[in-house]
């Protein structure tokens, strides 16, 4: 039996490679608290694009040339 989820509109599908063992263990952890692996995701990307803006990248450290 699968499940379909439609996704909201405005939404875009992410894909990821993981280990299957991590895999299961965040499925089992999610599992335990009642929660969906995708919200927890959520949470997480969200938090790091708060502490972590978008916009441009720092700038490279300038490169001292010999005397």
């Amino acid at each position: 039996m699968s499940r379909s989820i439609k996704p909201a509109p405005g939404s875009k599908r992410m894909n990821l490679n993981i280990e299957a063992s991590l895999h299961d263990a965040f499925k089992a952890a999610t599992a335990a608290r009642g929660e969906r692996m995708t919200d927890v995701l959520i949470a997480y990307i969200s938090q790091y694009v708060r502490e972590h803006p978008p916009g441009p990248a720092p700038a490279a450290p300038a490169k001292r040339g010999r005397k």
